[in-house]
């Protein structure tokens, strides 16, 4: 009998046969990073400025004019969501009278101001009114008082505040695109009754809010 030892078969040899991947380098995952955090910068400026050119924006009060419904230094939330409504479907933004509004207005120089200037005030008169002002107070004249009502009487906003002698003597019809401001300071507001009636499409937003400071925090 031959003792014969049989020898085992070798195992096949392993092929791995997936791609091979490459280790990108170093510089290219630097730049990339680079990259993305370029992109989110550009992103968050993006949105920033189209939050505050078409939704909302924040404002600080320069001067006495709406004394003392607002103060000198009074920091407002302007909303201008119902103006960006009103360009994109090809309407113009009328605001409620009563509202207080920012706006741009030019023409100031002659006023000893900045020659275009974003002011804050009160919508007294809407397109269609006659406005007149004499004997110290307004008086608005159209379809549904034909004999006329006093805003600063009759209307909410004048409920809590004593509004001084309305100087001024001018009667005034507003066209279909016109509005009529004053600042509730009447004594000392640079308003409609100066430089003439608003066209509603220099109105920038309505004041929704005045957030600082804190402890006269209020909505509108």
């Amino acid at each position: 009998m031959n003792d014969t030892h049989t020898p085992r078969p070798e195992p096949p040899e392993f092929v791995d046969l997936a791609p091979k991947v490459r280790p990108k380098p170093k510089t290219y995952s630097a730049f990339k990073d680079i990259m993305s955090v370029v992109f989110v910068l550009l992103a968050a400026g993006a949105l920033s400025i189209a939050l505050i050119a078409f939704v909302s924006q924040s404002y600080q009060v320069d001067g006495p004019s709406m004394e003392s419904t607002l103060q000198n230094n009074d920091r407002l939330i302007v909303w201008k969501v119902p103006r960006t409504w009103a360009m994109i479907t090809g309407h113009q933004y009328v605001p409620s009278r009563g509202d207080i509004i920012i706006f741009s207005q030019n023409n100031l120089a002659q006023f000893g101001q900045a020659d275009v200037k974003q002011l804050v005030k009160r919508v007294i008169g809407l397109p269609g009114d006659r406005v007149v002002v004499t004997n110290g107070a307004i008086t608005i004249y159209n379809q549904a008082h034909p004999h006329g009502f006093n805003p600063d009487k009759t209307l909410p906003y004048g409920q809590n505040h004593t509004f001084p002698y309305t100087a001024g003597n001018l009667d005034v019809t507003l066209n279909s695109h016109q509005i009529f401001v004053c600042g509730d300071n009447r004594t000392d507001s640079l308003d409609s009754r100066s430089f003439g009636p608003v066209e509603v499409s220099s109105v920038v937003g309505k004041l929704v809010l005045r957030v600082f400071p804190f402890d006269t925090f209020k909505s509108f």
